[in-house]
């Protein structure tokens, strides 16, 4: 009786799933661009978006405060 997993990946062997990869075999010999820095926006917006006066109570960002108060921390 065969087996239901290859027995080289642990993958099942009916046809539904394709064999996976891991991130060293795909990465392997690829060079990655590197990362572009982040805008002073952009790092204002990461380093405030988890403080509670400029989220709504659904969680969602009060983008419109957060922009006034980055042109106010600029001058």
């Amino acid at each position: 009786m065969p087996t239901k997993f290859c027995p080289e990946c642990g993958s099942p062997r009916d046809g539904l799933f394709a064999p996976t990869f891991t991130s060293r075999d795909t990465m392997e010999g690829v060079k990655r661009k590197p990362k572009r820095k982040l805008s002073a926006w952009n790092k204002f917006v990461k380093a405030n978006s988890k403080k509670k006066m400029y989220q709504f109570a659904s969680g969602k960002l009060k983008l419109k405060k957060m922009g006034i108060a980055f042109r106010k921390k600029r001058k």
